[in-house]
């Protein structure tokens, strides 16, 4: 807004109607008093303050606008209509005027001054707002180098506390500080440890990761050099280098990395690795001489039964002799007789199923089993055992599994004896087989028509038992009846066991006494990682 001063309202209309004819806003007074008050609560652009007024003349208000912080440096324009001399003209540049017109004033002249001016103050404007502008951007970046020298110290301060190596660089790699355990391996600053001969030295491994951008990560081995005349061995200890990137968003800005003395944990570590290896091939060594020992008990478990059956037969051959052709009918004798014949016969099983269960220790190749055609095949050797109870025996579809054949022949064989053994008196047996998939190894697995396990129940009527000897029955030797009451040797479910721990599988049972029992054998579907291994002892043993 530009101010017009005059005591003349004719003077006064006559330049007002000629700047807002250019759309300049116009304030006016028409006396020099009237337009310091104005000044106090305006702002204006431009003052055109005529020379000759009542009371204070322009010159006057000129020096009291001059004394105002808020108005000194808008610019003046005198008029005049008589004050033409150099004196008058001196004297109002002196009172803070900026240009000097005379009277009669030429509209265009005045108005290209105008122009000059208000351009000169939206200049002057600008020009302060880009000052404050700056001068905010210099107090922030102030504060930011501030925090940032702060950060910086704190760095140093956490760096210098640390028991490693610690040192910063600038983005390009130059070094710009590290912290006082550098020195025990650099003479200064801007030399890198020195590494092992035919080790990659430091500022390549640098180099590279400046070029990547990227963490580095290396062992590697530097010299520790002698301090103050100290003796200090001289050697090279290995050390973890890692070098990290600072970086404002995609822009790295600065490098920091550290030495980590590693010499005792990786002699620690050599000798953990020598040890391991050491004790690797002491079980190698001992695992050769456990397959030659189990080999050589085979050996002997074959020649031992061999030897204890010769004089078994010859026991049993020779009573039932002295029995038929010699004792005629004396019955205390051939009680006596009787009573050796049983017991050879059952020293007989004993010493086969002895045999059988140390057999079970062999490796042996695992195949695809027909399960149902193994359980046709028991049930046929043991049709006069059935025919005699009166058995029925029901066997559902059973999926093929990978076994080992004739191990699988065993387990159902006994367990199947046993549901005929353990038969209720004057009650015909039933035994069920069914089998079923799940997806878990577990016996309580719900059924998954895709599951990798195959798990078979054998249900029987018999005479059951107490669930609380369940880990008894599995047991060698353990029987739950008295030996006068039902035959057997006790063997024939720990071999079951055995057979199914040996083909991953798991075994359990459900029972009450006098309610029957039911017999749970879980098997996977496939063998192939228990082959290899099979496989992978078979050629450490050969190799």
């Amino acid at each position: 807004m530009i101010l017009i001063v005059d005591d003349k309202p004719e003077n006064i209309f006559s330049l007002k109607k000629t700047l807002e004819l250019y759309n300049f806003e116009v304030d006016t007074a028409l006396s020099g008093e009237e337009a310091l008050k104005k000044i106090l609560k305006n702002s204006y652009i431009l003052i055109i303050l005529d020379v000759q007024m009542p009371s204070m003349d322009g010159f006057e208000v000129a020096e009291a606008i001059s004394g105002y912080s808020k108005a000194k440096d808008v610019p003046i324009i005198f008029l005049s209509a008589v004050n033409k001399d150099k004196k008058f003209v001196t004297r109002g540049y002196a009172s803070g005027g900026i240009d000097y017109i005379t009277k009669p004033v030429d509209p265009d002249i005045l108005l290209l001054k105008v122009k000059t001016f208000y351009k000169l103050y939206e200049q002057t404007k600008q020009l302060s707002e880009m000052q404050v502008s700056l001068q905010e951007e210099i107090d922030v970046r102030k504060q930011a180098q501030a925090s940032l020298n702060e950060t910086v110290r704190e760095l140093h301060s956490i760096l210098e506390s640390i028991p490693q190596i610690a040192f910063t660089a600038r983005a390009d790699g130059t070094l710009d500080y590290a912290n006082q355990h550098w020195y025990a391996y650099s003479p200064d600053l801007f030399s890198w440890p020195e590494t092992l001969p035919g080790q990659t030295p430091l500022e390549q491994q640098l180099a590279r990761a400046l070029a990547s951008g990227q963490s580095l990560e290396a062992e590697v081995y530097i010299k520790r050099r002698s301090l103050n005349n100290k003796h200090i061995n001289a050697d090279y200890r290995c050390h973890l280098l890692r070098v990290t990137p600072v970086k404002e968003g995609t822009q790295t800005v600065k490098w920091v990395g550290t030495f980590t003395d590693i010499a005792h944990q990786k002699q620690a570590n050599e000798i953990l690795e020598q040890r391991v290896q050491e004790r690797t091939e002491a079980l190698q060594a001992m695992n050769l001489a456990l397959e030659v020992s189990n080999h050589d008990l085979q050996q002997f478990a074959s020649v031992a039964s061999h030897d204890l059956k010769e004089p078994l037969r010859k026991i049993q051959l020779f009573s039932s002799i002295l029995r038929d052709r010699h004792l005629g009918r004396e019955d205390e004798s051939l009680q006596y007789i009787a009573r050796i014949i049983n017991s050879s016969e059952r020293m007989s099983k004993l010493i086969n199923d002895l045999l059988g269960y140390s057999r079970l220790s062999v490796d042996s190749v695992f195949e695809p089993v027909q399960l149902n055609q193994t359980i046709t095949d028991i049930l046929s050797d043991l049709e006069l055992s059935i025919q005699e109870k009166e058995a029925v025996i029901f066997v559902a579809d059973i999926p093929q599994v990978e076994a080992i054949p004739g191990q699988m022949r065993q387990v159902f064989q006994n367990i199947i004896s046993n549901s005929l053994k353990f038969n209720k008196k004057g009650v015909r047996p039933e035994i069920r087989i069914s089998a079923t998939l799940v997806a878990d190894k577990d016996l309580n697995a719900s059924p998954d028509p895709h599951g990798d396990w195959c798990r078979i129940l054998i249900q029987d009527n018999g005479i059951g038992f107490n669930e609380k000897y369940l880990d008894k029955i599995f047991t060698i030797f353990q029987r739950l009846n008295a030996r006068e009451e039902y035959e057997g040797t006790g063997i024939g479910l720990a071999i079951a066991k055995k057979v199914i721990e040996k083909h991953q599988g798991l075994i359990g049972a459900h029972s009450q006494e006098g309610e029957g029992s039911t017999f749970i054998l879980l098997l996977p579907v496939l063998q192939q990682h228990n082959s290899r291994k099979l496989e992978e002892s078979a050629m450490t043993v050969r190799g």
